[in-house]
This record gives structure tokens, C-alpha cells and sequence, in this order.
């Protein structure tokens, strides 16, 4: 029995050791890795175009473009006939209906185009195209525990984010492939325990300046798998 032990201690920190295979920071290296691995991301500076398909409205077309060290952001929308254009410029908001700067208060409410919108979609773009790599900005809170999770008989890897109330208050998932690291699929709740938000599955890739960013995004509902709409990227 003496002689046994030490061979049971090492095979339960061998055991160990392969259950606790990567860390939360190791992981999401390894995810930005795959996904920028030239380190592009922080001095981005692109357009592209992303076509939303949903049951609730008509085919949506936006053009988007950033510039990150010039604080630049841009967004074109093309949806019934009409062009709704926001811009952030170094803190200077420009909005635009049709190409004309002068908007009445009516066309305004009706098309939603205000300012704290343009910033919205700001936030909005820049962080569902900049996964993974936004999951390093602060205020983000990388459960310590990477899991496991089987999704139609295939495993991923399973990195649970939180963030400081001041920056938000859902709890996302992020499946990553367990041998390219590449983010698969991701999740959101607003309250768990209820069983609300949606997850989005990912299909295809399309390389934008040095990104690897999904081409195709599908919306489910999370409480009834509901699909809810598909947004399809593309650079022309």
C-alpha cells in the first residue's frame, strides 16, 4: 500500500492537471491569437458591410466604418428606400437622412437617428466584430474556471464573462473550438435564472484587415431556440 500511494497522488494530480488544462486568460490568448494574430485590432482601420435579415423588419443594409487611433466611426444604413447616416468624429456627431444634415424632429423620432444611437451603434458593432478580442477591455470579469460544454457532439471550450456594474450588467458565454481556439458561438443572459436573452451562432469567417471576424451571425432566443434574424458580413 506505501508503495501504491505515491503512485495514486500523482495520478490524481495528473488527473488534476488535465481537468484544469487552461486557465481563463490562457484560453482567451489563445482565442485573440487566432483571431488577430498580428495584434491589428487596436489601431483597426476598416469599412465593411453587414446585411441583417429579420421576420420583425424589411432587409437592413449598413456600411461600417471605423478608425480606431482617429476616433472615427461611421455607419451607413440603407432600409425602405432611405439612407441613415451617423457619424462620431472625434466627439463631433454628425447625422444625416438622405445626405442632409437638417432633420426634422418628426423624421428624427421615426428613424431613431440621434446621437446617443450613433453611440450605441458604436459600442454595439465595434464589440460583437471585435470579439474576442473586447473581452480584455476593463470592466470585463473572466470567470477563473474554464469549462466544458457538449453541443450536438462536438466539446468546446466555455468561458463565462461578467462585467463592473458601470460597464453592464449581462452574463455572456463565449464557446471557443478546443483545437483552433476559434469563438464558435456565444451567449447572454440578463438574469440567468429566467432563461432570457439569446445566443448567436457563428458561421464561416471573412478576414477583414488581419481579423478573423464571422461571416454569417444567427440569433436565437435562448427560452425557446426562436430564431430571430441572420447578419451576413461582407468587404464589398
Amino acid at each position: 500500500m506505501k508503495k501504491m500511494l505515491p503512485f495514486l497522488l500523482c495520478l490524481i494530480s495528473f488527473k488534476y492537471l488535465v481537468g484544469q488544462e487552461l486557465s481563463a486568460k490562457q484560453l482567451l490568448e489563445k482565442a485573440i491569437n487566432y483571431h488577430d494574430p498580428k495584434g491589428e485590432w487596436r489601431q483597426f482601420k476598416a469599412h465593411f458591410f453587414v446585411s441583417s435579415e429579420s421576420h420583425k423588419r424589411s432587409l437592413r443594409k449598413s456600411k461600417i466604418e471605423l478608425d480606431f487611433l482617429n476616433s472615427y466611426f461611421n455607419l451607413e444604413v440603407e432600409q425602405d428606400g432611405n439612407t441613415l447616416t451617423s457619424i462620431l468624429d472625434k466627439g463631433d456627431c454628425i447625422l444625416k437622412l438622405n445626405g442632409q444634415e437638417k432633420i426634422s424632429e418628426a423624421d428624427q423620432n421615426n428613424y431613431r437617428l440621434n446621437c446617443d444611437r450613433a453611440v450605441f451603434y458604436k459600442n454595439y458593432y465595434t464589440y460583437l466584430y471585435g470579439l474576442p478580442m473586447k473581452l480584455k477591455d476593463p470592466g470585463t470579469l473572466l470567470d477563473p474556471e474554464v469549462r466544458k460544454k457538449n453541443i450536438d457532439g462536438k466539446e468546446y471550450w466555455v468561458l463565462k464573462v461578467s462585467y463592473e456594474k458601470n460597464v453592464g450588467g449581462d452574463t455572456w458565454y463565449f464557446f471557443f473550438d478546443q483545437k483552433t481556439y476559434a469563438l464558435k458561438q456565444y451567449q447572454f443572459y440578463h438574469d440567468e435564472s429566467k432563461n432570457d436573452g439569446e445566443y448567436i451562432l457563428l458561421e464561416d469567417e471573412l478576414i477583414v484587415e488581419g481579423i478573423k471576424m464571422p461571416k454569417n451571425r444567427s440569433w436565437y432566443y435562448n427560452s425557446n431556440d426562436q430564431f430571430l434574424g441572420v447578419d451576413r458580413l461582407s468587404i464589398n
